[in-house]
């Protein structure tokens, strides 16, 4: 895009919201006027990805730091919002809330978490890459550890992580597209996958830095703007991220009256072979040591996982300055906020909503509705009345917990433009963070192993070229994997958090803040770290293993963390002290004005 747009980027995006409203209020109208659900339907998703896919093709480059790192030009504010985008995924918002409605606090760790790896992020790692003024999170540590055995070791990482990560997104596409368009799902991760690289495969990070804020507009809309209808329905008010707990005793009464967690219950759900049963017994703050233990470990992992991932890096690459950096991480976590502020309250309001009005009504009426044929079709909810007494009763209604949040609207009885409205939401978080993650993939494979280990001569053209290649085929393969429905997207996100502080937490963290580290430790800690974390997964999900120290699959990154550490400090300590050049660019790297290290490096060559 040209300087001009760059220039008017407040009137561009504040157009582009008033828009977005003015085609809310369209689709309300024509719903009113009994257009189908179907059309709605399509409205939403295809006016939304037509706007994404538009910005993506007019995006389009051929520069290579344009490509990787959006010209280093995007504005702290923006790429907050960018950033929140591609972070608050198709997990935050689809899936988070739904793990909230069945299990309680302990998904609560998620939003601490989450939101606390920003704290890590801020404080550790965003500025002091930025300073190096690398393209990808493999870049710096091929240059921080001199050589590329460490730099083709991030990029095995990197591309694990963001595999299951990315995955977990096109399946959260899938979900909305199959519910929207009425189509399997094994089909439609793949019409998500057409729009995801609609929005990223010809303009790189550029392109997918402003679809991002495009989608952050529509996303945060969508998540907020039903819980607050919700609210003022029932009489909470128009804040009802500070009102929900007042349901919170009325929830609790329900459950006991229903006998939500009782040996009938357990018994009568275990009719759904494979689909956890909604349980109560979390929903109130465990203050056992092992439930503490398990929630802090967790909070652990996910806040370095969060520090760790390369995708989240990326996005502070593309800062005009180490301040814009600093600034830029604090935009992001207010983005952010605001929906893990709400997430809470429309978990809340969902499960009080299924309590009072979903269990007791009668089941032919629960057959009859829209919402429940339309869902079950796709295979995402279903009943069986299994007592025969013609009433929905807790154990007999399967919901799964990644459609709580598309589906809550509907349940509610809110009309049904409000349920495209959140579809267009949804999508709009799964399809920002797949595309970051299909670029950080695509972009490791292309600059780091094709451009810097097997072709250090290509051209700039050529590297472009394989870089669009790889993000097809990677896309592709994560669609497939998608396809076969192997874990949940809350799982897979979770799993991603862990590998990536796996291998990369601690050498990047010691690489700025300890001049000791060296390359044998850093190779030797990513390897180790990686493969014990890993293996320890492989023990718990493949061997059916039982957890060491109640560490389960959601929390294999600790061991692979304490592993990689160890192993890091013992061998640098070991063996030789990188030379005095690495470590002058340590102290560099830490200064926050000049030129970054990459364009010093870049002039040094150039003049010798």
């Amino acid at each position: 895009m040209s300087s001009q747009f760059q220039n008017n980027l407040n009137k561009i995006y504040g157009l582009y919201a008033g828009g977005f409203l003015i085609f809310v209020v369209l689709m309300a109208i024509l719903d009113t006027a009994g257009v189908s659900e179907t059309i709605i339907s399509y409205g939403f998703v295809g006016f939304t990805i037509l706007i994404y896919a538009t910005i993506g093709i007019i995006s389009r480059t051929t520069q290579v730091s344009e490509y990787y790192v959006a010209g280093r030009q995007v504005p702290a504010v923006y790429n907050g919002m960018a950033t929140g985008a591609d972070w608050m995924s198709g997990a935050s918002f689809v899936a988070m809330a739904g793990g909230i409605f069945f299990t309680g606090y302990g998904y609560t760790a998620l939003l601490i978490g989450w939101t606390g790896g920003y704290v890590l992020v801020a404080s550790l790692l965003a500025p002091y890459l930025r300073k190096f003024g690398a393209y990808t999170v493999p870049d710096f540590l091929g240059a921080r550890y001199g050589g590329n055995t460490a730099r083709l070791l991030g990029v095995i990482v990197l591309v694990v992580c963001s595999l299951a990560y990315v995955t977990s997104q096109i399946n959260a596409t899938g979900t909305i597209a199959s519910r929207a368009f009425g189509v399997p799902f094994e089909i439609a991760v793949f019409l998500g996958l057409a729009g995801i690289l609609l929005c990223s495969m010809l303009g790189g990070m550029r392109a997918v830095t402003w679809t991002q804020v495009a989608q952050y507009i529509v996303l945060i809309f969508a998540y907020v703007f039903p819980v607050i209808w919700l609210s003022l329905e029932w009489g909470h008010g128009p804040l009802p991220q500070f009102s929900y707990g007042s349901l919170l005793p009325e929830i609790a009464k329900l459950e006991a009256e229903y006998g939500l967690g009782t040996a009938s219950y357990e018994k009568a759900t275990s009719a759904y072979k494979g689909v956890k049963a909604i349980s109560n017994a979390h929903w109130i703050p465990g203050t056992s040591g092992e439930a503490l233990w398990k929630f802090a470990t967790l909070v652990f992992c996910l806040m370095a996982g969060t520090a760790s991932l390369p995708h989240v890096l990326m996005r502070f690459f593309t800062t005009p300055s180490v301040k814009q950096a600093r600034v830029s991480v604090a935009w992001s976590l207010l983005f952010i906020f605001l929906l893990y502020f709400t997430a809470p309250a429309l978990a809340t309001f969902a499960k009080f909503n299924f309590l009072e009005n979903l269990v007791g009504m009668e089941a032919t009426a629960l057959e009859a509705a829209n919402w429940f044929a339309r869902w079950k079709e796709v295979q995402f909810v279903d009943f069986k009345d299994i007592n025969t007494d013609g009433l929905v009763g807790m154990g007999e209604l399967m919901i799964r917990a990644d459609v709580i949040v598309l589906a809550t609207p509907e349940m509610a009885g809110l009309p049904y433009w409000v349920s495209g409205l959140v579809a267009a939401g949804g999508l709009a978080a799964a399809l920002s963070t797949a595309d970051g993650l299909l670029l950080a993939i695509a972009n490791a494979l292309s600059h780091d192993l094709y451009g810097k280990i097997l072709d250090p001569k290509a051209s700039t053209t050529k590297r472009l070229i394989v870089a669009r290649i790889l993000l097809v085929i990677v896309g592709i393969f994560a669609a497939w994997i998608a396809a076969q429905r192997l874990t949940g997207i809350l799982g897979g996100v979770i799993w991603a958090f862990s590998f990536a502080a796996s291998g990369l937490f601690v050498p990047l963290v010691l690489g700025v803040w300890w001049k000791r580290a060296n390359k044998q430790g850093a190779i030797a800690g990513i390897a180790a770290g990686f493969i014990s974390g890993s293996f320890y997964l492989y023990y718990l999900k493949g061997l059916d293993g039982t957890p060491i120290l109640s560490l389960d699959d959601l929390r294999f990154g600790i061991v692979g963390m304490v592993v990689c550490a160890i192993t890091m400090i013992a061998v640098s300590l070991a063996t030789p002290e990188p030379d005095q050049e690495i470590q002058d660019m340590i102290d560099e790297i830490r200064y926050p004005a000049g030129e970054t290290i990459v364009d010093q490096m870049n002039a040094k060559n150039a003049s010798s």
